[in-house]
């Protein structure tokens, strides 16, 4: 039903139509709640240090992940001090309404993405359904944190922002319907909101607004036990395969898994793809029983248990392939402009230090 959906929202088709009248429903309601914040009946909340929101238009992955992890990176890069906070989707049920992720926690208590940005970034990240509430219980377990970025807060219009970064992939605004006749979570304007920069996860730009280009790559391969001890991947282990007849497969639990194949693809690698639903949770291996050697997406990685999945008997050899954003400079300077100087003064380890 996803993947039929993903197709219906990129052309007006019969399956678009039909559920166009649900679309005017969704539309009023968006609508209904933007006029609620602009005319200031109901109110951003005030936090005591900017924030970074990074978020989609459109329903399903854009590239929001990646984009958190550059975004982190240059921050690091300019003198701030950040942590990251998320709704945590695909949660249980059960799990705690807000908690902080720690490079041991259970997937299904944070999510797959908060724990996968949780490792990759190092810095701290914290997940519930009130980013406010969560933004605040950050702050107050790091007191040297100075900025926030906000994963997939684009809607949560209570979270003030100083700027955000709005993701397009090469779907662009589909069909320019909203959900659920289309990918739109709220109206596409003629202009980007304020404060926005419009990062394209394509190789060229997908709507009309203006915006900067993200060089997506995979750097290498890291087995999966080294992948999850902080190892990097390494061109080296790539190339093994490359030109290789050793019998290789790709496995992906992404909303748009042939990009990932793509990419593998014009690496060099020849392999039998295996496209999994989105945050697809591995109960039980997916692959053939005598697979030999497995490609995952970080995504797949947090959800495979090192332990459960070592190489015994006819469990293959998984591997790990990461991908990375290369931001043009202007994408930089853009985001720069939008944001207050770092501080000068932090605390470090409950002392203040240059």
């Amino acid at each position: 039903m996803q993947e039929t959906l993903q197709q219906a929202w990129l052309n007006r088709g019969p399956l678009a139509i039909a559920l166009w009248p649900l679309s005017l429903i969704f539309r009023g309601l968006v609508g209904l709640r933007q006029w609620l914040y602009e005319s200031r009946i109901l109110k951003p909340q005030t936090l005591p240090v900017p924030v970074v929101v990074v978020g989609n238009l459109i329903a399903g992955g854009a590239g929001k992940t990646p984009t958190v992890l550059a975004v982190v990176r240059w921050l690091q890069d300019e003198g701030w001090t950040p942590a990251i906070i998320s709704r945590g989707y695909g949660r249980s049920t059960t799990a705690a309404a807000l908690m902080e992720v720690q490079p041991d926690s259970a997937v299904n208590l944070t999510g797959d993405e908060p724990l996968l940005l949780r490792l990759r970034s190092g810095v701290p990240g914290f997940v519930g359904a009130d980013r406010v509430s969560v933004a605040r219980s950050a702050l107050a377990a790091h007191p040297a944190v100075d900025i926030l970025v906000a994963d997939d807060g684009l809607q949560h219009l209570r979270m003030p922002r100083a700027a955000q970064v709005i993701v397009f992939d090469e779907r662009g605004a589909g069909n320019g319907w909203l959900l659920p006749a289309g990918p739109l979570r709220e109206p596409r304007t003629q202009h980007p909101p304020a404060r926005t920069v419009v990062l394209y996860n394509a190789p060229c730009a997908s709507t009309p607004w203006p915006g900067y280009l993200a060089r997506r790559q995979i750097s290498g391969l890291v087995n999966l036990a080294g992948w999850w001890a902080g190892e990097r991947a390494t061109s080296a282990a790539l190339q093994s395969f490359v030109n290789n007849d050793m019998p290789l497969m790709a496995a992906a639990g992404l909303a748009h898994p042939q990009r990932f194949f793509d990419m593998l693809s014009a690496a060099g690698l020849r392999f039998t793809p295996l496209a999994l639903p989105d945050h697809h949770d591995y109960p039980t291996p997916p692959w053939p029983e005598h697979t030999a050697h497995v490609i995952v997406t970080e995504k797949d990685a947090v959800k495979l248990c090192p332990e459960r999945w070592a190489r015994t008997g006819s469990l293959p050899q998984i591997w790990v392939a990461p991908l990375d954003f290369q931001c043009d400079a202007g994408f930089h300077a853009a985001l720069r402009a939008l944001l207050p100087s770092p501080p000068t003064i932090r605390i470090r380890d409950g002392y203040p230090t240059a």
